[in-house]
């Protein structure tokens, strides 16, 4: 199923189906953020329309029902879908009359736009729009229940109020056309993509009543705003109002060069007075760990310098104890710290962001940089000398971490109490990170210096498995001395690339880049497991114990193309040819992938078996972020590159 996304610059958004058939619970008009980017909850989840010609009364507009009704048939007049510059449809109408409708919401602003225009008739034409509202938190279900608010306040300018719950956004709604208040629940939706994730999949919504047009006299308009955000469209006629939004967000979209970049941008969002990146939509937030990760490809790769700047800027206050969070949690404003690669991650993209400002003659201010070394210092000085979760270097230089129960690097599934991957000791890639920090520290301080000697040799010396011409994936595990686990995972691409300094060269680095290739790559990314392990699942699907149980045991997922992509090209010279070579073999299937699952974006993880189903959330920042790493820096021609660097 085609799904398309349009994200306000808060965390809040808009999602859907090419279809219109709704098949989350995520699916909405207008999902808000209260405390940007978390606090979501869902105003207007959709409507119903229906178009009246002298021919007849046709819906344009389709939705599921349990126990498997879909109604009414509006999906089978629809004749033409596309995202470019925004969602829009047409619809072609039995007596000909054909109509497009548009959907856009406005960057800064919790806010969406509808609008529907004829595009050709044969009489007068009608429309009528009912909404479906809720007023739920995004995570949840609705139910109908007494004490849902139908009541409406109409205020100046003829906008109509809805607060359908005391301590929920209330909602504005402008129109061009007439409302009439018809209060009525609609029960029993059913969310496909729910019920195969084996959650509960039933909804019912209010509807308080229709709007009516005359289509025949111009264009209808529908604009809707979140408590606090009604200036968004509150400017003069609601026509006029769309008008300004319409020429504001063309103008926005025109400056981005590519449809990668304006995916990019739905990631960038606000926290507070400063800026972060949501993890993916529609279900997640801000991780640490997935922010630095996708930060490489979202900002550097596409030259948001600043953006870039104040997203480091402001995760830096929130470092305790060396540690940046893994995430906030939605409902308190305590973070969590239960990861052992966020903070390591942080300083990987500091770096290369302080050597994009150098290339493209951009000056960081002293403030800036002194906030920055401090937050570097504070994290490396943690962690050398030890903090949570037995997170610290070791004797031998090393990085060890990890308890019972407690899940700290990214492969972070549990089911129930038990921890899918624990990888608890010393996991390859926090090495590669580790090691990788040092030596940039070393390039300004000789303070870790007999660290990063430390670390290297044990490196070297602990993990490369000759007899498999790859490296372990943990030592020490659970912290014992001298034990190993051998598990053949994608982790130790991270060694050759996806950091700034490859820890192995030389025919080492060739053979696990061959071995990786035959055994972990797919079109889409590599696997997580190869398919001759036992533990392979070959499919992310079914219930939340299923899917936990194979996120990480086989799944692809396709941000780990970028560390895969840059070693494949790295162990061949870097040449000019091996990196056309690599565009063809490895990105042009990303690239297809765009229009696959969720449009114009990459998916968080698809099956590791054939055809290679999208999997987990449909846009994921990390995903594209890695693909435009890809295609702006790794691949890029040698002057393309430098020229990039320099922009």
């Amino acid at each position: 199923m085609r799904e398309w996304l349009e994200a306000d610059g808060l965390g809040g958004f808009a999602s859907g189906t090419q279809s219109g058939v709704r098949t989350r619970r995520y699916h909405a008009l207008l999902v808000t953020a209260r405390t940007p980017p978390a606090g979501r909850f869902v105003l207007v989840n959709g409507f119903d329309a229906w178009v009246e010609t002298p021919a007849g009364r046709f819906a344009i507009t389709s939705q599921a029902y349990t126990p498997g009704v879909t109604a009414p048939d509006g999906a089978r007049r629809l004749t033409e879908f596309q995202t470019d510059p925004w969602p829009s449809w047409t619809f072609t109408l039995e007596d000909g009359t054909r109509i497009a409708h548009e959907l856009l919401v406005p960057r800064g602003a919790s806010a969406c736009a509808l609008s529907w225009r004829l595009l050709a008739r044969t009489g007068p034409v009608t429309l009528e729009v009912r909404p479906f509202l809720s007023g739920r938190d995004s995570h949840s279900l609705h139910h109908e229940n007494p004490a849902f608010r139908f009541e409406t306040e109409t205020e100046p300018g003829g906008a109509t109020r809805f607060r359908p719950y005391a301590g929920v956004p209330s909602l504005v709604l402008r129109s061009n056309g007439a409302y009439a208040h018809a209060p009525f629940w609609y029960r029993n939706f059913l969310y496909a993509h729910e019920r195969a994730r084996g959650l509960d999949f039933s909804e019912d919504l209010a509807s308080p009543g229709v709007f009516r047009f005359e289509l025949s006299g111009g264009e209808a308009v529908l604009l809707m705003a979140a408590e606090g955000h009604e200036g968004a469209v509150g400017a003069g006629t609601p026509q006029s109002a769309l008008d300004t939004i319409r020429l504001a967000e063309g103008r926005r979209r025109k400056r981005f060069p590519g449809r990668l970049d304006r995916s990019a941008d739905a990631y960038i969002v606000k926290r507070g007075t400063g800026q972060t990146i949501v993890a993916g939509y529609p279900w997640f937030t801000d991780w640490g760990r997935d922010t630095f990760i996708a930060m490489r490809g979202l900002c550097l790769a596409t030259g948001r310098l600043a953006d870039a700047g104040r997203i480091l800027g402001g995760w830096s206050e929130a470092v305790s104890e060396g540690m940046i969070p893994n995430f906030f949690p939605e409902a308190g404003i305590r973070p969590e710290f239960n990861s052992v690669d966020a903070s390591l991650w942080y300083l990987i993209a500091m770096h290369e962001y302080l050597e994009a400002m150098g290339a493209a003659g951009r000056t960081v201010s002293r403030g800036d940089r002194r906030k920055l070394q401090d937050t570097f210092g504070a994290i490396l000085s943690g962690y050398a000398r030890g903090t949570r979760f037995r997170i610290g270097a070791d004797v031998d230089g090393l990085v060890a971490a990890g308890e019972p129960g407690v899940q700290l690097t990214w492969m972070d599934a549990k089911v129930g109490d038990r921890a899918v991957t624990p990888r608890i000791g010393k996991p390859v890639e926090i090495q590669a990170l580790w090691i990788n920090a040092l030596r940039i520290a070393d390039g300004f301080t000789n303070e870790f210096r007999s660290l990063l000697q430390r670390a290297t040799d044990a490196f070297a010396r602990r993990f490369w498995n000759a007899s498999e011409g790859c490296l372990y994936d943990v030592v020490d595990c659970d912290h014992v001395p001298g034990s190993v686990d051998p598990t053949f995972r994608p982790n130790q691409i991270f060694a050759v690339g996806g950091l700034p300094f490859p820890l192995l060269e030389g025919e080492r680095a060739r053979r696990l880049v061959d071995v990786v290739e035959s055994r972990l790559a797919t079109p889409l990314g590599l696997r997580t497991l190869p398919r001759d392990d036992p533990r392979y699942h070959p499919h992310y699907a079914a219930g939340v114990v299923e899917r936990d149980g194979a996120y990480h045991q086989g799944t692809v997922w396709p941000y780990l193309a970028g560390a895969f992509v840059e070693a494949w090209v790295r162990v061949r010279g870097g040449s000019e040819e091996a990196k056309r070579g690599a565009r063809e073999r490895f990105l042009a299937p990303l690239v297809a992938h765009l229009d696959e699952a969720g449009l114009s974006h990459v998916s968080e993880v698809v099956d590791g078996d054939l055809p290679h189903a999208p999997g987990g959330c449909p846009f994921q920042a990390w995903s594209v972020g890695e693909v435009l790493r890809i295609d702006r820096v790794i691949l890029a021609p040698a002057a393309v590159a430098d020229e990039g660097r320099a922009r």
